[in-house]
């Protein structure tokens, strides 16, 4: 749908499901999803901007907490076939899974030089409070933005909610109820909405190449666990997950700067593990911070054992990384190496 002639930028957005969507049904007033094609009427305001704004809708919708790697592909191939035909795209979506889609996508597209921003809402776009029209307006804002050669100011696959643009494999979700539902615990936003949108360009990623082609990365290999440490943890809870049959590898969310148990029976499951060639990988359960294995005696005896670190990797980002990696490749030694490497600014090292 054409907002205007001569527009300057076009934008597609793209409706898969979640509370952004939903709208009061006049007859019985539950809320319903409402059809994307009338979001003009629904968010006036992006009349005002001298853009082309299309939308996709997904058929059927899909609840957040339904999202599942099969969605992840079709939202990558669907980004794929249009990506000549705009100039970003706003991906809407619920937000109980929306950091792990965001960090999915980030590793599955290669060379991006367009904006792929998520974003949703805590409250219905229908109501009268909804946070939805603000996110949706500064989400096209930022999206359709040109720096003063022409290109993307940030073509990355962000998030963008409560007036702060996140890198989508730095973001987790901390609320289920306040409007500033994510935050980016380990790297400051990208950009932050106010009077006027003050982009932080100083870490936004750039391609090499502007002129690039579009890489989609769709073969994932899910065959990833994660086992989270806590007291009283059983050595059959541990030796199931560790060493599953059908496992090729298992984050560990430790304590603190990367701590473990230190007990044998919990060492010697990790040892066994590694010997059997599984990636295992060393994350914090801490919102901030990063792993350092060599600090204390119990981080040290996973380091020793062949677990890899994580550094400031959030859980949802080493899923997403992990799927990909192990997508690419039957060797597990290549995925462990390529877990310490910055791919998509998914860690600081």
């Amino acid at each position: 749908m054409d907002m205007e002639k001569g527009q300057k930028s076009s934008i597609l957005l793209i409706y898969t499901g979640g509370t952004i969507g939903m709208k009061q049904d006049a007859s019985d007033l539950t809320l319903k999803p409402f059809d994307f094609s009338q979001i003009l009427d629904e968010v006036p305001e992006l009349k005002k901007f001298a853009l082309k704004v299309d939308s996709y809708t997904f058929d059927p919708l899909i609840d957040s907490s339904d999202v599942e790697p099969v969605f992840w592909q079709r939202l990558a191939e669907l980004i794929s076939g249009k990506y000549d035909d705009y100039d970003g795209f706003i991906v809407l979506h619920g937000t109980d899974t929306m950091a792990y889609s965001a960090s999915a996508l980030s590793f599955m597209l290669d060379g991006l030089t367009k904006p792929v921003i998520f974003t949703g809402s805590q409250l219905p776009i229908g109501v009268p409070r909804t946070d939805g029209k603000e996110n949706i307006i500064s989400a096209v804002e930022i999206a359709s933005a040109k720096d003063a050669d022409g290109h993307a100011m940030v073509p990355e696959v962000c998030i963008f909610f409560n007036s702060y643009l996140i890198r989508g494999n730095r973001a987790v979700k901390v609320s289920s109820e306040d409007f500033r539902a994510f935050r980016s615990p380990n790297l400051p936003a990208l950009a932050e909405a106010g009077i006027s949108i003050r982009y932080n360009t100083d870490l936004i990623r750039h391609p090499l190449d502007w002129y690039q082609s579009l890489g989609v990365n769709t073969k994932l290999d899910t065959r990833v666990s994660i086992l989270k440490i806590h007291p009283g943890i059983t050595p059959q809870v541990v030796r199931d997950i560790l060493l599953g049959a059908e496992t090729r590898a298992v984050i560990i969310e430790t304590y603190g700067s990367g701590n473990a148990p230190s007990r044998q029976w919990f060492l010697d499951a990790v040892g066994e593990a590694c010997r059997q060639g599984k990636v295992l990988v060393n994350v914090t359960q801490c919102l901030s911070g990063k792993v350092n294995m060599g600090i204390y005696a119990n981080g040290k005896a996973l380091q020793d054992a062949g677990v890899v670190c994580g550094y400031d990797s959030t859980t949802e980002a080493a899923l997403g990384k992990l799927f990909y990696l192990l997508g690419k490749s039957s060797d597990n030694e290549w995925v462990k190496a390529m877990m310490t490497k910055n791919l998509k600014g998914e860690i600081s090292k």
